[in-house]
């Protein structure tokens, strides 16, 4: 049979059939995805095929072979330097959910997701949640970040699950769609997603006073069917994002606005950083790049990690 995987454990993976049917299944050998090694070798929104085997009154499924995935997200594993994390696979949008002070989202975790979808050729919606509770100071720094991701082609949408405000938005650009939610912990995805379908019922959990994080609610990415046309992957709240497998001579080409002016550099293989005549470089100067998305670039480039924060998908 022919399903899509809906839930991973880790050990045991719940796959839906053609069907509509769920059942319980195990991966039969090994699997290598193209040469990937992978902390989870099968990931949420893969096409599977899987037998039936019967053991006594209990159905067990056994994975035997995944189908070529359209794109897919992953991660490195801090802990472990040679290892992917597939985040989840075949999703035709993102939805990267952002805050600025509860708990913060720094510029370079925005910067590593949006490099790492490019790459993969996922569309990604910057989601600006919890408007209602932002001081104007705040509101400055939100239409900052917007000005600086709108003037590069990114869609930014403001929200708030607890005001209703632009979840009508969310949803129209969700409809027909697998879209995936991510972001840390504590962004108010679980609140969102419960107020865009309020019988999912996800549970949540408040923000830690001490360190202004949020407590991981989330343990497995799973998948869910809505109500409007749509389905939906959560994913656990991700603290660090380790950029995977591109080379640092095509790195500018996943920033767009450096692809955009490769063509006025002196050297075909710029890599924007110590050559003469870089249009990257003389962007910079007149702020027609951000200052903020070049320090992510040199940060990935140079291959530094996230060190403001301590990764919790281990």
């Amino acid at each position: 049979m022919t399903g899509t995987v809906y839930k991973s454990t880790g050990s045991w993976y719940f796959v839906k059939s053609e069907k509509g049917d769920l059942y319980q299944c195990r991966i039969k050998g090994k699997f290598r995805i193209k040469g990937i090694k992978s902390t989870n070798p099968i990931a949420v929104g893969d096409s599977v095929e899987f037998d039936i085997e019967r053991k006594g009154d209990e159905e067990i499924g056994v994975i035997k072979l995944i189908h070529e995935r359209a794109n897919y997200i992953v991660r490195k594993s801090v802990n472990l330097s040679k290892q992917t994390q597939v985040i989840a696979s075949n999703i035709d949008l993102a939805f990267l959910l952002i805050t600025i002070n509860n708990p913060p989202t720094l510029t370079t975790f925005i910067d590593r997701f949006l490099v790492t979808a490019q790459a993969y050729s996922i569309k990604v919606i910057l989601v600006f949640n919890k408007i209602d509770s932002y001081k104007e100071e705040e509101k400055g720094e939100i239409a900052y970040l917007k000005d600086i991701y709108e003037t590069i082609g990114y869609t930014c949408v403001e929200v708030s699950a607890i005001k209703n405000i632009n979840l009508d938005i969310i949803k129209s650009l969700m409809k027909g769609k697998t879209s995936l939610f991510s972001g840390h912990s504590g962004v108010g995805k679980t609140t969102l997603l419960n107020s865009l379908e309020p019988g999912l019922n996800l549970k949540t959990k408040q923000i830690s006073d001490q360190h202004q994080q949020g407590q991981h609610t989330t343990t497995f990415a799973e998948m869910f069917d809505l109500s409007f046309n749509a389905s939906i992957i959560d994913t656990p709240g991700i603290k660090g994002f380790g950029v995977v497998a591109i080379e640092k001579e095509e790195l500018g080409d996943y920033f767009p606005e450096f692809f955009a002016l490769r063509s006025g550099c002196k050297f075909h293989n710029c890599i924007h950083v110590n050559e003469p005549q870089c249009a990257v470089k003389d962007a910079l100067e007149t702020e027609a790049v951000s200052w903020s998305r070049y320090k992510s670039y040199l940060q990935i480039l140079e291959g530094e990690e996230e060190n403001y924060r301590t990764d919790i998908w281990e």
